[in-house]
């Protein structure tokens, strides 16, 4: 979980000392997270409370992701770390590649009502080697105080490329990844199919389409500070941001922003076992109280990050330290909040999307041509002319209709991070 799309609202140190010798304590396992307020909120709902039950002992360290760490001590043969949070992508690699433990979804609590974890957990969750933990998502997000007394507010992702309904300008992560997945859903596209779609010249060309619609209108960003910045600070009516900041700018900073859930695409991490990890036996019993409905509701309570399981949605309740904050309405996972949800296709883009990477730089400048073209239609035979049927919507070359140059990079094969250049409005080639 990478810190800057958590917008929690503390920061929090290691929980235990890896110093202190409990690493080879028996009765002590080492669990490795993402530290800070993301740490501090899986301590506070799970860590804490599983010593105090159990009298067994944790040490708490903190990484920066990815699998490097744990491919070197597997290949040394010295491994530390008991269990690991990792993001979906690193869950499926190093599943893929065999560097973390089978785990049988039959060692994981029933839900309350009886219903085996199997059923109990969203789509997506379980894998053979890794169980989901939280749910992080990409929503849609509008300043409420610029809405007029007596306007309508947008309320779906249709919404966010109805300039006529709703003017001004948009901002759109500079990437196509989840860019393209947005617009195929605003243009009618089923969650399911998404993918599907996205997968064929014909989804390809209706997402680029539908993407020509508002190309003068959009401020591309690239850190999720920037998303925020766009719109609190007047220069785009809309935009696309990661959830957990938006719920601290709401709730800390008491910004006026209005989240659009309707075709939220999320994500999710994982608790993974690495390959010989010692005392399994121990940590199968941390991870299966970890992964209790309950534990996950209860750190819903410390961030807007949704449980992984359906049960532990009816749950969840106020903040745990702003104890006036609900914060059902702030989480991806609740039934009204989750209805038209997009599950991120990690596979999908590592199989397609050097491919289009190119169509998304060659649309930006422009350039892009339609992959299908159309079949002209035949001539009557009165001799009249045929017409033709042509060309896709915003895709002819030099067709950008822009408001600037735009000075930022192109969209590289990853998410990025960092701090990002300042946002650019236009084709930004």
């Amino acid at each position: 979980m990478n810190p800057t799309r958590t917008g929690l609202l503390a920061a929090f140190g290691l929980l235990l000392s890896a110093g202190s010798g409990l690493a080879e304590d028996p009765a002590s396992i080492t669990v490795v997270s993402w530290g800070d307020a993301y740490t501090k909120a899986q301590a506070e709902a799970i860590y804490k409370p599983w010593m105090k039950e159990t009298g067994n002992r944790l040490v708490s360290v903190d990484y920066s992701g990815g699998l490097k760490e744990i491919g070197k001590q597997i290949k040394d043969k010295k491994v530390t770390w008991n269990l690991i949070d990792v993001e979906r992508a690193d869950a499926e690699k190093g599943c893929a590649e065999g560097l973390f433990e089978p785990i049988d979804p039959a060692i994981l609590p029933p839900a309350p009502d009886g219903t085996a974890a199997s059923a109990d957990f969203l789509p997506g969750a379980l894998m053979a080697c890794a169980v989901g933990n939280v749910v992080w998502s990409t929503v849609l997000v509008f300043d409420k105080s610029k809405i007029e007394a007596g306007a309508a507010a947008p309320k779906t992702a249709a919404d966010f490329f109805d300039l006529e309904k709703f003017p001004g300008k948009r901002g759109l992560r500079r990437d196509a990844r989840e860019t393209l997945e947005l617009a195929l859903f605003a243009d009618g596209v089923a969650p399911a199919d998404i993918y599907t779609e996205l997968a064929t010249p014909k989804g390809q060309d209706r997402a680029f389409a539908k993407l020509e619609t508002i190309k003068g209108e959009i401020v591309w960003w690239k850190d999720g500070d920037d998303a925020l910045d766009l719109v609190t600070g007047g220069r785009v009516a809309m935009s696309t941001a990661l959830n957990g900041p938006v719920f601290a700018a709401i709730v800390a900073e008491e910004k006026p922003l209005s989240v659009i859930w309707d075709g939220q695409l999320y994500n999710m991490d994982y608790w993974a076992i690495p390959k010989g990890a010692p005392k399994k036996e121990l940590t199968l019993k941390f991870l299966a109280y970890a992964s209790a409905p309950e534990r996950l509701a209860s750190q819903a309570s410390w961030m807007a990050f949704g449980p992984a399981r359906k049960s532990a949605q009816a749950m969840i309740g106020n903040h745990a330290t702003l104890t006036d904050v609900p914060m059902a309405k702030h989480i991806p996972t609740v039934p009204e909040n989750f209805a038209t949800a997009i599950a991120y296709d990690y596979k999908f883009w590592l199989d397609n999307g050097k491919e289009l990477d190119k169509q998304f730089r060659d649309w930006q400048r422009g350039r892009r041509q339609p992959l299908v073209v159309p079949t002209p239609t035949k001539a009557p035979d009165d001799g009249t002319a045929g017409t033709d049927g042509g060309a896709a919507t915003g895709t002819d070359a030099g067709t950008g209709t822009g408001t600037g140059t735009g000075t930022g990079t192109d969209a590289g094969a990853g998410v990025s991070t960092g701090a990002g250049a300042a946002p650019t409005t236009g084709d930004g080639g």
